[in-house]
């Protein structure tokens, strides 16, 4: 085990199904799924505050120990969060090995954006791209990519041939200048809604016939009755 590598400690999963998955996740459990290492993959059950403090650490290697057996190196392979709460609802782990290159899913941070130029005149700047799949020895991926956006004026675009590869890494994209990490937009203005003339013309009129239908009414049945009277 590397020194300084997280490890995460879970046990083995013996109830399956929709119901079990449900009940676990009510008492804070996450179920998951490791694969690889020549064997069949594995499913467990893990704490999810322990499997969130691991991922937290940022790291994208960490070592799996399963029952107390012997540590494994893993990558994150795929979790699944919910729509609404946010919380861990299922985590696929890959066992690795530290001397083969993987591909892994790296997250992308952007720098530098309350100073760019563009976004002080009002621009608004869009991160486009989040994660980014890079190839890599287990313990060359890094825990992020940092876009510098200090320099961008409004209408310019960040592809990702435009940003530093780490030493030992190489982008998955098969080119680069097609993806689009962020754009930096004019302002955006606020048509103000235009004043509803048809509607005060409509009222008004309403207002000036109203007096001259009633006027009309009274005069007619006034001369009905004249009539009658005579």
């Amino acid at each position: 085990m590397a020194r300084g590598r997280e490890t995460l400690k879970v046990a083995p999963r013996g109830d399956f199904g929709s119901r079990s998955s449900r009940r676990m996740r009510r008492e804070g459990i996450v179920p998951g799924v490791v694969y690889g290492g020549g064997e069949e993959a594995r499913a467990f059950q893990v704490g999810e505050r322990e499997v969130r403090s691991v991922l937290a650490s940022g790291q994208a290697l960490f070592d799996l120990e399963l029952e107390g057996g012997k540590a494994v190196p893993v990558v994150v392979k795929e979790q699944q969060l919910h729509p609404v709460r946010g919380s861990l609802q299922h985590i696929d782990l890959q066992e690795v090995k530290l001397d083969e290159a993987i591909q892994a899913e790296v997250t992308i941070e952007l720098e530098g954006a309350e100073g760019a130029p563009g976004v002080k005149e009002g621009g608004v700047l869009e991160h486009v791209t989040r994660e980014i799949t890079v190839e890599a020895l287990p313990t060359d991926i890094p825990e992020r990519i940092v876009a510098d956006v200090s320099e961008m004026q409004i209408n310019d675009t960040l592809q990702l041939s435009a940003l530093a590869v780490p030493e030992g890494v190489k982008f998955s994209a098969d080119d680069p200048d097609e993806v689009t990490i962020a754009t930096l937009s004019p302002p955006r203005v606020e048509e103000e809604p235009e004043p509803a003339v048809e509607e005060e013309t409509e009222l008004v009129g309403e207002e000036g016939e109203a007096p001259a239908a009633e006027e009309g009414g009274e005069g007619g049945e006034g001369e009905s009755d004249d009539s009658g009277g005579e």
